[in-house]
């Protein structure tokens, strides 16, 4: 396990959780719910959607994609700034005991079923898009 493979795995339960509550804010369109409840979903999304891009971001920073071509796009300008932004981050995920991302990332096995319940004929035809992960190194 290395924190990449990690730091993706996270990302792929990152987007099952902000794809499931997305379909709940679908069904929830009519429901009778007050302003400030819908609104709050709404911020939930939002906030689960950065926490996302911030995991994403990891991931490839710590498979060695360049602060340029990450600052890029991400539509920032400075490199420096984006790579200080997440320079803790990076090393913590970094200095991880494999002991401890083994742990983490216990049931991603699940994340594979979940894609093949919910993909749909225009997605990629995967049976183990996260398990592949774990062939990669």
């Amino acid at each position: 396990m290395t924190p990449e493979i990690l730091a993706r795995i996270t990302t792929a339960r990152a987007a099952r959780d902000l794809s499931d509550l997305a379909r709940q804010s679908v069904a929830s369109t009519a429901a009778a719910i007050n302003p400030a409840e819908r609104l709050q979903n709404a911020r939930r999304l939002r906030q689960m959607a950065t926490q996302l891009v911030d995991t994403l971001v990891l991931a490839e920073a710590l498979g060695g994609t360049s602060w340029e071509e990450i600052t890029e796009a991400l539509g920032r300008r400075d490199p420096g700034t984006v790579a200080r932004e997440y320079a803790e981050d990076v090393a913590g995920w970094e200095a991880m005991p494999e002991g401890q991302m083994v742990a983490a990332a216990e049931g991603f096995e699940d994340l594979d079923a979940w894609y093949v319940r919910h993909r749909e004929d225009q997605d990629p035809e995967l049976a183990t898009p996260v398990a592949d992960l774990l062939n990669r190194h």
